[in-house]
């Protein structure tokens, strides 16, 4: 089975990238481990058996960080495209199942996402289920897996709330479409989860360097 990964990424421009962190780690703090965020996902990507691997690129893939990335991890660069999360994720797929069997889509924000998590999506691909899904402990999903695709699961979504892992569950199952879950990872995305970055292997070298201000310790 030919598997696409697909890597949504955010360009690590100071004042734009990880903004819920920068009341810690400052406009470029937040910037740096943005860029630290993606390359490690893509190191974490190279241990896997992938037809391709695209990092989908926002707001382009013009910006110097994803040429970089394309040197030094051999990806795929392609914009992002759609008015909202939602509608460039059902793009992404359905571009990537035009030419492979399945297609799995991370973000970048789930530092303690290793090559085991990535394995076990694809496995469960190849096993038959339509899709797949990880559910994030704050009620969203750190990846998603699909052998077909539907506007549905996208549409309508209220995205960034506790809500988005069961609807998304309500709506496969709407769909009729079977599917596996992985175990839930705490993703990255406020001041306070900086504190879980200590516990994960390789986590104290994403802060290495960044001065994290004092209401924000680790």
């Amino acid at each position: 089975m030919r598997i696409a990964l697909l890597v949504f990424a955010k360009a690590p421009v100071p004042g734009e990238a990880k903004t819920r962190l920068i009341p810690a780690l400052g406009p470029g703090g937040a910037a740096v481990l943005s860029a630290r965020l993606t390359r490690r996902t893509l190191r974490t990507a190279a241990a896997g058996d992938w037809a391709s691997t695209v990092l989908c690129c926002a707001p382009d893939a013009t910006h110097d960080f994803f040429a970089l990335c394309r040197r030094l991890h051999g990806v795929i660069l392609r914009d992002q495209r759609g008015a909202d999360l939602g509608e460039r994720m059902h793009e992404a797929f359905d571009w990537a199942l035009g030419s492979h069997d399945a297609a799995i889509l991370v973000g970048t924000d789930i530092p303690s996402m290793g090559p085991d998590d990535l394995a076990g999506a694809a496995e469960a691909l190849r096993g038959g289920a339509d899709a797949v899904l990880g559910p994030a402990q704050d009620g969203g999903y750190w990846l998603i897996g699909l052998r077909q695709t539907s506007p549905t699961l996208f549409s309508g979504v209220a995205w960034s709330t506790p809500a988005v892992a069961a609807a998304t569950r309500q709506r496969l199952q709407a769909l009729g479409w079977r599917w596996s879950e992985l175990p839930p990872r705490h993703d990255l995305d406020n001041p306070e989860d900086l504190d879980e970055l200590p516990g994960v292997p390789g986590g104290v070298d994403l802060l290495s360097g960044l001065a994290v201000r004092p209401d924000h310790e680790t």
